[in-house]
């Protein structure tokens, strides 16, 4: 950038010719220069920074809890002690296909159509939902808390517009991916990192049932099958001896009347009696 002065012979003698834009800068505006581009990338990248914080959302592993995952629904351990700097932050659960994860903006607002549950997943890569403050996530935990978050447990506002943020029962087996975010204001301050692919239950089709399992053999299968026909058959028996029993009751009366005494009377032959005994 620096002009090469022009030096020339006449009668004046010597002279140097110096451009007016040859002069030498200020060295500090030298240094400066090659920088400007550089701050200038740096200063949207500070200011949309996210801090990822070392923590990975997890199935609970609480021994109490049942029902760990189950056809639309699952069970995560509550972020205790992870976004404890920030005291203004709300907390708020995304949730993605594993397919979708990758797609989804940091800077998408919650309650938005962006963002939305019944949006999920056909034109929504995520949604969020379940927000909370850090006073909903003392650290540390008091004892004899319950320090988990059932996701996909809300039925009320699967079709409801105007709650965008419901947590609704996931539309099937996934695998889901999720993480937590936190937000001061609309600015996302905070992360963690995606979950491990979390898949949900299915219903085992009865074709698949192998009827070998378990003991339960065909053979006692087939057992079972005649005791309860021959139970069947039983009953059946002793219904239709009650209802005969009851007609007879109800249809009359039979009266039973003590038989008369039987006189026999008696008689003696006059033939043997009146024959004198001279004629014996």
């Amino acid at each position: 950038m620096w002009a090469v002065g022009v030096t020339t012979g006449g009668s004046h003698g010597d002279a140097e010719l110096n451009y007016p834009h040859s002069r030498p800068r200020h060295p500090g505006v030298c240094t400066m220069l090659p920088l400007l581009p550089l701050l200038l990338l740096l200063l949207p990248a500070a200011h949309g920074a996210v801090e990822r914080v070392g923590y990975t959302p997890s199935l609970t592993k609480s021994p109490a809890l049942e029902g760990l995952t189950t056809g639309s629904t699952f069970v995560l351990d509550q972020p205790r002690c992870v976004f404890d700097q920030y005291r203004n932050a709300d907390i708020w659960l995304v949730v993605a296909l594993e397919s979708t994860a990758a797609t989804f903006n940091n800077n998408v607002a919650p309650g938005t159509n962006e963002s939305a549950f019944q949006n999920f997943p056909d034109s929504v890569p995520a949604y969020m939902t379940l927000n909370a403050t850090l006073a909903n996530y003392p650290c540390p935990k008091p004892d004899g808390d319950i320090t988990v978050l059932r996701v996909g447990s809300e039925t009320s506002c699967i079709r409801d517009g105007a709650r965008p943020t419901c947590n609704g029962p996931l539309p099937g087996p996934g695998p889901y991916l999720v993480k937590f975010l936190a937000l001061e204001g609309s600015q996302p301050v905070a992360e963690t990192g995606w979950s491990e692919p979390i898949m949900l239950r299915t219903a085992e089709s009865p074709n698949s049932i192998s009827t070998m399992d378990g003991g339960h053999s065909a053979g006692m299968i087939a057992l079972t099958t005649i005791l309860s026909i021959l139970f069947a058959i039983l009953l059946a028996g002793l219904v239709a001896m009650l209802v005969f029993w009851g007609s007879d009751a109800c249809g009359g009366s039979s009266t039973f009347s003590k038989p008369e005494a039987v006189s026999v009377r008696r008689y003696n032959t006059h033939h043997v009696y009146d024959q004198p005994a001279a004629r014996l």
